[in-house]
């Protein structure tokens, strides 16, 4: 096996809060089970990642239940699940470990968030020496404050802000920064017909 299919923090918690109402891909989960489904039948690994933030309180806290992949979406048996605590899938996980073990050498990133896990993941592992390819739409994520913006501003407050960044120009500032040097940027249907 030289291949493996990282899907990150596609996860109950996004959909806890408020800010889920703002995702910028509706097709996240049929985007991702097509890449699940097209890994696991060329026999690759796939490898699930949440994110966790115990103790917190929050939507991320284990203790609150949403700790755990989209209900839709389930880990099939063998299948890694790897729990980070922070916003890269290598620094506080086993995946380095899994993956050499495995020979892998390439890997393709998917999930959420597009800017912060899963781009973030996708420079490690470029760092890390493997050939990485960027599912951009298997990924997911949101308007961005500015950084002046109040910390309790609602949705509503966020979206009517001029100084918002649009989920849509987080999706084009993240395939500007890895396509041609972190990663192959390419869609589910160029990486499943491949």
């Amino acid at each position: 096996m030289t291949h493996a299919l990282l899907v990150i923090d596609v996860q109950e918690s996004f959909r806890a809060r408020p800010l889920w109402a703002t995702n910028s891909n509706p097709d996240l989960v049929t985007n991702v089970a097509r890449l699940v489904d097209a890994a696991r039948a060329a026999g690759d690994q796939v490898i699930w990642v949440v994110h966790s933030e115990p103790g917190t309180g929050g939507v991320f806290d284990p203790e609150n239940g949403y700790v755990r992949v989209f209900d839709e979406l389930k880990p099939a048996d063998g299948e890694p699940l790897l729990v980070k605590t922070v916003h890269n899938a290598f620094t506080s996980t086993n995946l380095q470990h899994l993956l050499t073990v495995a020979g892998v050498r390439s890997i393709t990133v998917s999930g959420l968030r597009t800017e912060q896990c899963v781009e973030t993941t996708a420079r490690v592992a470029s760092d890390l020496g493997y050939d990485v390819t960027f599912a951009v739409d298997a990924t997911a994520t949101h308007p961005i404050p500015h950084p002046d913006a109040p910390a309790d501003q609602t949705v509503e407050e966020l979206l009517a802000d001029p100084r918002t960044l649009s989920a849509e120009d987080v999706v084009a500032r993240t395939v500007y920064a890895l396509a041609g040097r972190f990663a192959t940027v390419k869609t589910v249907a160029e990486i499943v017909e491949a």
